[in-house]
């Protein structure tokens, strides 16, 4: 669906690229003559050649996104990347701004565009988890049915039953849909995780910074195990 330390606070700022260039604790300083040193012209270079990679990444990931056979995960996964196309241009103009490369840049405007283009993406990373959600969820449902039809297989416990509501019913099959994918779920919790930070800086929901926080740890943790663990990533075939 898809994430990198010196201290905790520079994590979520690394490991989340809704926070924009100049605000992070770990910027390149706007360069000045007394700052004009090799090393720290290495360092720009560096840090300009990692959000360029960024940027091509996005887009061979857009390519890929395009060959996938299903459907509504190629429409969903070919827009998210092309909005993180976006994110990643306009963080790399604010960038440019940080480090004093061009004074005709307007923050607070490429902020809210970086912003918007990251909200989408999470968004519809999101519908394409809903998607492989339900479909799981059908899959349970089917072999289900198939185990009670089969001569040897015992009626078990009914996932629709009568005896509960339609709420828990259905958040049952949810929960065991997620539980039998774990990539999926992983997925589902660092895209939900994610968003709140764009939803709270375009105001659309308003979080308590403790709930953004412990968001961005969440997400950073599932980030990690991806990592880790590659067989856990999320694939769309």
């Amino acid at each position: 669906m898809w994430a990198e330390r010196p201290g905790p606070a520079r994590a979520a700022a690394a490991l989340s690229p809704a926070v924009p260039w100049d605000r992070r604790e770990d910027r390149v300083a706007p360069w000045t003559p007394s700052s004009a040193s090799p090393t720290r012209a290495k360092a720009a270079t560096g840090f300009s050649g990692f959000r360029l990679g960024n940027v091509v990444h996005a887009i061979q990931a857009t390519e890929q996104s395009i060959q996938v056979t299903d459907l509504v995960p190629r429409l969903c996964l070919t827009l998210a990347n092309l909005n993180r196309v976006v994110y990643y241009i306009c963080d790399t103009v604010l960038w440019v701004k940080s480090v004093g490369l061009t004074s005709g840049v307007n923050r607070e405007k490429w902020q809210l565009r970086a912003t918007r283009h990251y909200y989408y993406f999470l968004l519809l990373s999101l519908v394409r988890d809903l998607y492989e959600i339900l479909l799981q969820m059908e899959q349970v449902l089917q072999d289900r049915a198939k185990r009670e039809k089969s001569p040897q297989g015992s009626p078990g416990y009914n996932v629709v039953s009568e005896d509960t509501d339609y709420l828990q019913s259905f958040l049952l099959l949810f929960f065991r849909s997620l539980r039998r994918h774990p990539p999926l779920l992983l997925d589902t919790v660092k895209n939900l995780c994610d968003i709140l930070i764009p939803l709270n800086q375009l105001g659309i929901y308003k979080s308590n910074l403790g709930v953004v926080g412990l968001g961005g740890l969440v997400s950073s943790v599932a980030g990690l195990i991806t990592i880790v663990y590659p067989q856990l990533k999320l694939k769309t075939h």
